[in-house]
């Protein structure tokens, strides 16, 4: 945003709706369905036990969470957030918010090792664990004396009991310190049914974040998030995404807020935030092209549109037959190679496949030769797979693989493409315990 902006809001403030430690929300004058969430220069640890004011921190956490925002809105994630209003504030749809926080792990840190002393540090789950906690204040939960804050939940869909862990002690032999009803916790009609979204949700945030943070140089390795139903009854991903809400490693050292429960110098803790607003600023989803050559109209593309499914918009359809007009093929390659620069083809061809390897020799652009007529004529692959030297064409025989194939090289760039590939491989991934 402009200086201009950075030191004047854009919105008038209404009357203040809440105040945590970190932040204000207030109502936008004459927009009911809109807030502002204005940070603060506090920062917390051990439940506000430890407390500092740290001059300009403001500024640094609301540029992060607009970041992040900014990047997981472009992956299609719903989320509570409208445009940055100010150099400490952000507008997003009015949410009444869900009492749980909601944490999705890459490795085992923090509290998880108190839990699960059979873990090392670090050890990753090739799964993503994702946990709920109970919200809570003062060790009190609507009356109820609590022995801890956000207490670790065990609930399974069709549950009547909600059964409150301390989050802090080892689980194996633990039994639940507090049981609730659900209804002594859900507040909407059938709030059961939005755990598993939810966690969908959370999931989906964390793998765009995990790539994002990759391209950086940086390893997220868990991640909070908290959510709200918005004035029109959507679920949404809201509050703040900034340096208190994961665990970031950059060369094997934290670079989140561990740094200050750690109890590092503030000037240390400030350099660390400013770090991270100005990686997160360089977030985004890039511009990418799935290019699916064909050599007649008669080669029919509904499965490669099928298997691209919500990602369809990524394919552009060229038919030009390469031995046919092969100048006017040369043509057409190089000028979408200088267009989307960062593309893969599928060359779906039909007699003569050798037209896969042709286009994949002009190109510095992957290329994956789909030989059409293979079912038929099982010899035909014979010509993308003898290719001569300095033609690196590979070749797929089913269109889905194809298309999978062209998405896995475009999400090693891509957040929004990765968390799709690698959620659908997370669905059939299973953990296990390595112990030496």
């Amino acid at each position: 945003m402009d200086a201009k902006t950075a030191e004047r809001p854009k919105h008038s403030l209404g009357p203040l709706v809440t105040e945590g430690k970190t932040k204000k929300i207030h109502q936008i004058a004459g927009s009911p369905d809109l807030v502002t969430l204005v940070a603060k220069d506090d920062i917390t640890a051990g439940d506000g036990a430890k407390h500092d004011v740290i001059s300009g921190k403001s500024a640094l956490a609301n540029g992060t969470t607009c970041n992040v925002f900014r990047l997981l809105k472009a992956c299609g994630l719903p989320v509570a957030f409208e445009e940055q209003d100010s150099a400490t504030s952000f507008i997003a749809p009015k949410c009444q918010m869900l009492p749980y926080e909601v944490v999705t792990r890459r490795e085992a840190h923090g509290s998880y090792l108190k839990r699960h002393p059979q873990y090392a540090k670090g050890q990753l789950f090739p799964r993503l664990i994702v946990e709920f906690y109970l919200k809570t204040k003062d060790k009190s939960w609507k009356g109820k004396p609590l022995v801890a804050d956000d207490p670790l939940m065990g609930y399974a869909e069709g549950d009547q009991q909600i059964r409150l862990f301390n989050p802090a002690k080892p689980l194996v032999g633990q039994e639940p310190f507090l049981t609730l009803s659900t209804t002594e916790v859900f507040e909407h009609k059938d709030e059961w049914k939005f755990f598993p979204e939810m966690q969908r949700i959370a999931r989906q945030a964390f793998l765009a974040l995990e790539k994002a943070w990759q391209l950086q140089g940086g390893t997220l390795v868990d991640l909070k998030v908290e959510f709200g139903f918005d004035t029109k009854g959507r679920l949404l991903l809201a509050d703040v995404i900034d340096n208190d809400s994961w665990r970031v490693l950059e060369n094997g050292a934290y670079l989140d807020k561990q740094v200050y429960r750690d109890g590092g110098a503030l000037d240390t803790v400030v350099e660390k935030y400013r770090r991270v607003a100005d990686i997160t600023g360089r977030f985004h989803v890039p511009q990418q092209r799935i290019i699916l050559w064909r050599g007649s109209e008669s080669d029919k593309t509904e499965a490669f549109a099928q298997a691209l499914g919500e990602l369809s918009d990524l394919m552009s359809v060229i038919t030009c037959s390469v031995h046919k007009e092969p100048v006017a093929a040369a043509h057409t390659l190089h000028r979408m190679a200088q267009e989307v620069p960062d593309s893969v083809m599928i060359a779906y061809i039909g007699r003569s496949n050798g037209a896969g390897p042709t286009l994949s020799a002009m190109s510095t652009i992957p290329v994956i030769t789909v030989p059409a007529s293979a079912r038929e004529f099982p010899e035909d692959v014979w010509s993308s797979l003898r290719a001569p030297s300095k033609v690196p064409v590979m070749t797929v025989l089913e269109p889905s693989n194809a298309v999978l194939a062209a998405l896995q090289i475009l999400s090693a760039r891509n957040p929004k493409i990765y968390a799709k590939v690698r959620g659908e491989i997370e669905q059939r991934s299973v953990n296990t315990v390595m112990i030496a």
